[in-house]
């Protein structure tokens, strides 16, 4: 137990520029004491006390502005940046280093009594105010971009952007901790992109057209000559 809270701490000045000592990580981390309200509540959950475990997860809720249901499975590492606004449904599943920011939705689509939030796997980063719906499962290594809504599978080593969003392109294997929110793609952009060089290789065959049409004529007033 000691050993994790440790690698928690670790954990927070590994993906945090911002973290400049001990004692502001063990007091000013919303998203660090999070994480450690939920394991207590968590302890509870799994041996039955289920209203000592919302209680906790309540108590948490108000002190931090995060709410995590103590029915969730969550791995070691785990790292909410900021905090404010997250929420983490009953049977979300989050792999080993994960980092979520501020305003990450993993919720829900069903009302019957089985799996229906999200499954993060090892590695993933989702930026602040994306909407992860459904039980769906993010590939390790994956990442979701700024308020994006996810409703389908996003693969592994791949970067997932829009409303609804959609993977694309495939990433390295090493670890991504950084969103590198210049550097995704922007769907709308893209199509916006296809969309020109449609109507410019139709101009051109317009273009072709035109003077096809022109030879014509010019032989037919050689014809008429």
């Amino acid at each position: 137990m000691i050993s994790h809270l440790r690698e928690d701490v670790q954990t927070v000045f590994e993906k945090d520029p911002a973290a400049k000592s001990l004692r502001e990580v063990l007091t000013c981390y919303p998203g660090l004491h999070a994480i450690w309200m939920h394991r207590i509540a968590h302890f509870f959950w799994e041996r039955g006390f289920l209203w000592t475990a919302r209680l906790v997860s309540h108590i948490s809720r108000f002190f931090t502005e995060i709410e995590i249901h103590p029915g969730a499975e969550i791995g070691r590492r785990f790292f909410i940046d900021h905090g404010s606004g997250v929420v983490i449904g009953e049977t979300a599943e989050i792999g080993d280093d994960v980092l979520l920011y501020q305003g990450t939705t993993l919720g829900g689509t069903s009302l019957e009594q089985e799996k229906r939030h999200p499954t993060l796997e090892d590695n993933v980063v989702v930026g602040a105010n994306a909407t992860l719906l459904g039980p769906i499962t993010i590939g390790e290594h994956a990442r979701v971009g700024a308020g994006s809504v996810v409703l389908d599978e996003v693969p592994p080593h791949s970067t997932a952007v829009g409303v609804p969003a959609r993977p694309s392109g495939e990433q390295g294997a090493e670890d991504m901790m950084e969103l590198q929110h210049g550097d995704l793609p922007d769907p709308v952009f893209n199509d916006i992109n296809s969309l020109f060089e449609f109507y410019r290789e139709l101009d051109d065959k317009l273009a072709e057209l035109d003077e096809k049409l022109e030879r014509l004529d010019a032989r037919k007033d050689k014809k008429r000559q």
